[in-house]
């Protein structure tokens, strides 16, 4: 390699960590800031919880569109017009004077990630090709997208804390400006050059079917008589699947190759994909809540406590790289899997045993960080491996919107599966009579002084928030063993056919 190619690959590794970074944040960071958003721009709680969906939708659905793009018309054009959008977005909701006008910057602010993100391992698997550099490229990579998702929550209480909330969104616009030289200067053009056509018919159905599905998840209530306006998306929904199915079992280039699930490699990584985003990240929304209304602890100390979970996925990266060019990803994710899984039963057992405190939840925090960190980085390397480098675009967005998707709906069922057992609890405890499940997604926010006001005793209210609690460890420890399971099994398999 000449030192020309080498600086190139810096740069573009620099501009694809640092956007990775931006994406992260903005994920990870909002929660904390919530209860200010509810303050100066007067939001209810449904307004609130859309500005938290509204990106994670918006990602879901333009993410594979984007890889379809990113293969016809070159990645790096894609990856720089997405960082283009995500730091024109990013001021628009630094300067939003209500609530509807966040909402709306934060669904353009999601497509541009969904930009970034479908083009970051495109752009990797393109310009890094020897296996150690391959690896270390990843690594960074991982560690970065880590420090994002991760230091989100202690970011975003400081900068509320030091500045105001406005410098949690406009910090990515300068962010956004240096990315933008640095892929400018460093990112080699690629596409895959038999991409003549796009998939515009799947590009459409998919997007619809997702947005619907998450849609329906997000709004949290139930399918019922008198509801045309739900059953009218349920219906798009369910039918632009079956035409999305049916045009990429048919066209011959399809940007959601079904036929890549017939590699054992490339459909066991997807179910860690998934695993990862039924268990751990999404978690890391409602983890803050029970250290502020469970433990006590304000914004910023929460923040400080929430790294005992998020610090092990930054430090374990390497090692997993180093585990999967050794032993390949059969060991890899099922095991990381089954770590993260066991850790939350760990927290599980500390939140349930009366002596809660984060000494006593830090052993389960940093088990489950040590399984994502392990795992997360030699998935991505294992899917995009596991087929031709020309359809790397196509491998890393079926990988990004199998974990953007499975984030998307699992946020909305661990709010569902605390909401539930919060009012489980209640209902033994209270006669709140219809006004249960406003209460119930009162203490789910965190909120218990409202729950006071509602009638509600303070220690009744935290003892349900403690229960629900209970109910969302176990599922994410259920789902992580159970994926771990069926991950080893498929990755246990012979290579069917070739990765064509």
């Amino acid at each position: 390699m000449t030192r020309e190619t080498s600086s190139r690959n810096r740069a573009a590794l620099a501009a694809v960590c640092l956007s990775s970074l931006m994406f992260g944040l903005e994920i990870s960071s909002i929660p904390a800031i919530l209860p200010t958003l509810e303050q100066v721009l007067s939001a209810d709680f449904r307004q609130l919880q859309w500005i938290m969906n509204a990106y994670t939708i918006a990602m879901t659905a333009c993410l594979m569109a984007s890889g379809a793009l990113a293969d016809r018309f070159g990645r790096k054009r894609v990856f720089m017009a997405g960082i283009a959008v995500f730091g024109l977005s990013s001021l628009a909701c630094g300067l939003a004077p209500d609530a509807p006008v966040l909402i709306a910057a934060r669904f353009v602010q999601g497509a541009g990630g969904a930009a970034m993100l479908a083009c970051q391992i495109a752009v990797l698997s393109h310009q890094f090709r020897d296996g150690r550099e391959r690896s270390a490229a990843f690594s960074w990579w991982g560690i970065v997208f880590g420090t994002g998702l991760g230091f989100g929550p202690l970011v975003g209480g400081l900068t509320v804390a030091i500045a105001s909330w406005e410098w949690v969104f406009l910090v990515h616009v300068a962010l956004a400006v240096v990315t933008l030289l640095l892929a400018k200067a460093g990112v080699a053009e690629s596409s895959d050059p038999h991409a003549v056509r796009i998939d515009l018919a799947g590009m459409v159905t998919l997007s619809l079917a997702v947005f619907s599905l998450v849609y329906l998840i997000t709004r949290g209530e139930a399918l019922r008589p008198g509801d045309p306006m739900g059953f009218a998306i349920a219906i798009l929904g369910v039918a632009s699947f079956l035409i999305f199915v049916a045009v990429e079992m048919t066209v011959a280039r399809p940007m959601f190759d079904f036929r890549a699930f017939r590699v054992p490699h490339f459909s066991g990584a997807l179910l860690g994909s998934a695993g990862m985003n039924f268990s751990f990240w999404p978690f890391v929304i409602y983890l803050p809540i029970y250290f502020q209304a469970v433990l006590g602890y304000d914004g910023v100390t929460a923040g400080f406590t929430l790294l005992g979970y998020t610090l092990p996925t930054l430090i374990a990266p390497p090692l997993g790289e180093r585990l999967l060019l050794r032993h390949g990803p059969r060991l890899v994710i099922p095991f990381g899997l089954f770590t993260i899984g066991t850790g939350f039963l760990l927290m599980w057992m500390a939140a349930n045993s009366g002596q809660a405190g984060w000494m006593t939840m830090l052993p389960g925090c940093i088990a489950a960080g040590t399984g994502l960190g392990l795992m997360n980085t030699p998935v991505t390397n294992t899917t995009t491996a596991s087929v031709p480098v020309e359809r790397a675009g196509m491998a890393s967005g079926m990988d990004m919107s199998t974990r953007m998707i499975s984030l998307a709906i699992n946020i909305a069922l661990m709010g569902f599966i605390l909401l539930q057992g919060i009012r489980a609890h209640l209902g033994s405890a209270s006669s709140a009579g219809p006004a249960l499940d406003a209460v119930a997604a009162t203490i789910a926010a965190g909120n218990l002084h409202a729950a006071e006001n509602a009638g509600i005793a303070r220690d009744a209210a935290r003892q349900a928030l403690v229960g629900g609690f209970g109910w969302v460890m176990l599922y994410a420890a259920l789902c992580a063993w159970a994926l771990s399971a069926l991950s080893f099994t498929i990755l246990a398999r012979r290579r069917a056919v070739p990765a064509e």
